[in-house]
């Protein structure tokens, strides 16, 4: 088994998951409030327990959630149905298969990107969120950001260069801005922001 599945695994397993926090991320809904991202077919790529994509599916959009670990894929199916919300989640990794229901409009991961160490691992899966956008698609990523100077565990954190070497290949970037996850931990991590739109 990959080792990033065991980890998360063992994370959900334990209920050590300080991302799950219960409400879609704040930067999600500014970034929908401030660009014009057309409705339509939505990705959310590690959608946990859901939260994000059901917002995604009250603003408008066909939501697909893929998960690589089954006990937050089956709980983000129960929220959408306790909801009454039409989202489609799937127990899929979307650097081994192509996601059904493509292509996509808008993709969001909160904490994939950052999830992978080698700069190779990281440009595989920009080109596969790309290969997954229909043309001008957009892609929202929020990334652990390597200028915080930390005192305790946290999201991994990758440097402006790491994401645009990544990144700019195949997406046009338009907003790579530093900000804080939405986070019940006091303070909350920093992040990069990053707003890109497929070449």
């Amino acid at each position: 088994m990959d080792e990033r599945k065991q980890r998360f695994e063992e994370r959900y397993r334990t209920g050590n998951m300080p991302w799950d926090i219960g409400r879609p991320d704040y930067n999600l809904i500014q970034i929908l409030d401030a660009y014009e991202i057309p409705r339509g077919k939505a990705l959310e790529i590690g959608c946990g327990t859901g939260d994000n994509a059901l917002f995604l599916a009250e603003k408008g959009f066909e939501v697909v959630g893929t998960e690589i670990v089954e006990q937050a894929q089956e709980a983000a199916c129960k929220k959408a149905k306790k909801r009454g919300k039409e989202c489609r989640f799937v127990l899929m990794d979307i650097l081994e298969r192509e996601i059904p229901g493509g292509p996509f409009v808008f993709a969001f991961d909160r904490g994939c990107f950052h999830s992978f160490d080698s700069e190779e691992k990281r440009k595989r899966f920009a080109r596969s969120v790309k290969e997954h956008l229909g043309a001008g698609g957009y892609w929202l990523s929020l990334i652990g950001n390597a200028d915080e100077d930390r005192k305790g565990p946290g999201p991994p954190q990758r440097t402006a260069l790491e994401i645009v070497q990544a990144v700019e290949p195949f997406f046009e970037i338009i907003l790579l801005k530093s900000g804080h996850f939405d986070s019940n931990l006091k303070p909350p991590p920093r992040n990069w922001v990053m707003l890109a739109r497929r070449r």
